[in-house]
């Protein structure tokens, strides 16, 4: 099977358990199944000893989810928008190791764009990467539809509130990115992909 097929192809859950999550809030950890993300998008979390926050992914409708598919701790799943789930019970490994191959593959996809040699290249990398993700034609680009704050940004690539700021006050300026209100973001991808660094 395709992976990227895989939410489209996924089984029908066992369980009809449905629930709803309003943004910012935090799913409640749970090891008996893992959520199927019917509506929104949610980030996965960690922190350091200090409580600098680590994102550990960005997932959207679908998506598998959940506190078993991980050893990481502290782990923490929290609604970027508002969220609807519901829950499901896999039903054999080749089904896991699907669920497992995708998490492995957008975890690398972040991992790319954390590697860039400057900030300002990692966001628009990163920016690239949602707008293709969670984004929508419009009339002047591609809307990010996602209330990404400038810390939610930072956090994402493991930088600092004040230097996002920074980038995209002069990705703006330079007509790359149209910054709406309730920190949206359309990105003229034609100027993105050439974008002289």
């Amino acid at each position: 099977m395709n992976i990227t097929t895989l939410s489209s192809a996924f089984t029908p859950p066992i369980r009809h358990l449905k629930t709803s999550f309003s943004s910012r809030s935090i799913l409640p950890r749970n090891n008996d199944y893992l959520w199927k993300i019917e509506q929104g998008v949610v980030r996965i979390v960690t922190w350091h000893e200090d409580g600098t926050i680590v994102t550990l992914g960005l997932w959207g409708v679908g998506a598998i989810i959940g506190t078993v598919l991980s050893k990481t701790e502290p782990y923490q799943i929290e609604c970027l928008t508002k969220v609807e789930l519901s829950a499901v019970e896999i039903q054999d490994s080749s089904e896991l190791l699907q669920i497992l191959r995708l998490h492995l593959q957008r975890t690398e996809e972040l991992m790319v764009i954390r590697s860039h040699k400057t900030v300002e290249i990692m966001v628009i990398k990163l920016l690239e990467w949602l707008a293709n993700r969670f984004g929508r034609e419009v009339q002047k680009g591609r809307l990010i539809d996602l209330r990404l704050t400038h810390q939610d940004i930072a956090e994402t690539i493991g930088s600092t509130r004040v230097t996002i700021t920074r980038i995209l006050q002069k990705l703006e300026e330079q007509g790359s990115i149209h910054r709406l209100r309730l920190h949206k973001i359309v990105l003229r991808e034609e100027d993105i992909w050439h974008y002289e660094i």
